[in-house]
């Protein structure tokens, strides 16, 4: 299946029976009024008579027909709701169409929400641009707006329309609910059944946040991949972190790969860490690592041994061995950018799979929300918090998180003996997203008390000062766990006892996927982040 790359900056619209459902307006009688052959488009017969008082006596009878068909026009489905919804991303929008000026401002008198002031551009049969639709119209719409013609959006319900936007070189949609057999041979690159299926379409043009794809693209992306190799255990899915291969009998093979591009200090260090951890939620051992570090122009070799020095010091730590990879400086990046592959081992009855999940499952948290984001910050951007305030002891604390973004060994402790039925460590999008992640992998919905949500004084001081709210922070060092409720008191025993805070913040509800979320009994809204807080502080 052949998909097609491309970039929307504006929209435009054909007019009558794309944004409105038409009045009636009974073409036979229009055509035997001005002697029109059956067979000849009106406008292109109009502009074909050389009698001057004939052609603008037909002119006068299109006119009168089309402006009180649009007095009983009405907006079409969606039209008001999608328009509102294209300028709040930011797009233009225009409307280039057949009909005349008159009867498209009389038309959009039966709109509620939107007017002639909605559009950047109304071009119609009036305009010196003949006839419409047609390239010119598309070109000089984005000509208007400065914009290449390949990134403007062009809808329509008749192939005029899509015609005269594929010659201009536009991205085209054709609306065809009655899959018309006048239609079947229309040029388009897509053929929807209506204006509500055409947000996804405009969403597919808008660039993304910087961060993880969202989870929702992700989910529709992956269905196009064919998972049948049965030695394939645990599939890509979203919540999915690890991918587990059965290599041999008894034995699974856990494999991660993960970039780091917010760190730029120790950034060896959370590289081996944060795929380390990713495959300890699997009940692994992680083992071996290879790295590939992508460096800007300009990074002297004492960088390079530096994050080479860091990336040897904590995998001897964790008795992982660093086994392959690749260094280069280039201009691709500006700053550095270490991308990791971790691979490890488990017994078959040892892995842990979060669709072992189950209804009355406990749900715990281990450490602190957003531990990650706060070194993160305090190590880019210590001196303007210091010049803000902050005392040096805070930062200092906050800057030694980076020595808890590891969960490898309340992992270790929660996989012994299978105490955990799921893990899932806090990263990108932070609690927020990775609860909501643990429960589409899981299967099951959470419910979740907001006051048992721990968070370190120095990153709410950080959050309030940069105005990020912690529960979108990155957090690596947060540990999620789910367990039944008769091995919940001895797991939290168990990783007390080791210097590791852990909270009881919920608990599994039934089939399903999503957040019930609470505060004092009160239930509240679970946040939503379409890109990590702490891109806010990185314009990238």
């Amino acid at each position: 299946m052949d998909i097609k790359e491309y970039s929307i900056k504006a929209v435009l619209f054909d007019f009558d029976g794309t944004l409105t459902k038409p009045g009636v307006l009974d073409f036979d009688l229009i055509r035997k009024t001005m002697k029109c052959p059956a067979d000849k488009p009106i406008l292109e017969y109009i502009g074909s008579l050389e009698d001057s008082e004939k052609k603008q006596q037909a002119k006068s009878c299109l006119d009168r027909f089309e402006l009180q068909a649009a007095a009983e026009s009405s907006p079409g489905t969606d039209a008001q709701r999608l328009i509102h919804w294209i300028k709040q991303q930011g797009l233009s929008v225009g409307i280039l169409t057949r009909n005349s000026r008159m009867s498209v401002l009389r038309a959009l008198e039966n709109f509620d929400t939107i007017g002639p002031g909605d559009f950047e551009l109304i071009l119609t049969r009036d305009d010196p641009l003949d006839p419409k639709p047609s390239p010119d119209g598309v070109l000089h719409f984005s000509g208007r707006l400065g914009i290449d013609p390949g990134q403007v959006l062009v809808v329509g319900d008749f192939y005029f329309d899509t015609q005269a936007g594929f010659d201009a070189g536009a991205v085209t949609v054709l609306l065809d609910p009655d899959e018309k057999e006048i239609l079947k041979d229309a040029v388009c690159d897509f053929r929807l059944s209506g204006l509500g299926d055409l947000e996804t379409i405009i969403r597919e043009g808008l660039p993304l946040c910087c961060g993880k794809l969202p989870n929702e693209m992700l989910q529709v992306y992956l269905k196009q991949f064919d998972f049948q190799d049965p030695s394939v255990i645990i599939n890509p899915g979203v919540g999915e972190d690890i991918a587990a291969v059965d290599v041999r009998d008894n034995e699974v093979l856990i494999l991660k790969s993960d970039p780091i591009t917010f760190a730029t200090g120790a950034i060896g260090r959370y590289s081996v860490l944060v795929n380390a951890n990713d495959i300890a939620t699997s009940g692994a051992e992680p083992r071996w690592f290879l790295t590939t570090l992508l460096l800007p122009p300009q990074t002297t070799p004492s960088r390079v041994r530096q994050i080479m020095s860091e990336l040897s010091d904590v995998s001897k730590h964790w008795n992982i061995t660093l086994c392959g990879g690749h260094t280069e400086i280039t201009d691709a990046v500006t700053r550095p950018v270490v991308i990791g592959m971790m691979a490890g081992t488990v017994r078959r009855k040892d892995l842990i799979d979060k669709k072992q999940m189950a209804e009355g499952d406990c749900v715990l948290l281990t450490k602190a929300i957003a531990v990650e984001g706060t070194a993160i910050i305090a190590r880019e951007f210590g001196p303007q918090l210091s010049q803000k305030g902050f005392s040096s002891e805070d930062i200092a604390i906050s800057k030694d998180f980076l020595n808890q973004i590891g969960i490898l060994e309340e992992a270790r402790l929660a996989a012994r003996n299978r105490l955990a039925t799921a893990m899932h460590d806090v990263t990108e999008g932070g609690l927020a997203t990775a609860l909501e992640e643990l429960s589409i992998a899981g299967g099951y919905g959470i419910a979740v008390d907001m006051e048992k949500i721990s968070v370190f004084s120095q990153t709410r001081k950080i959050c309030d000062f940069f105005g990020l709210d912690p529960l979108g922070l990155i957090g690596s060092g947060s540990l999620l766990i789910s367990c039944r409720p008769e091995n919940c008191p001895l797991l939290i025993q168990r990783i007390s006892a080791a210097g590791i805070n852990v909270t009881q913040i919920g608990r599994v509800i039934g089939p399903g996927t999503g957040i019930r979320a609470s505060k004092n009994g009160k239930s509240l809204p679970w946040p939503k982040f379409e890109a990590d807080e702490i891109t806010k502080l990185f314009k990238v």
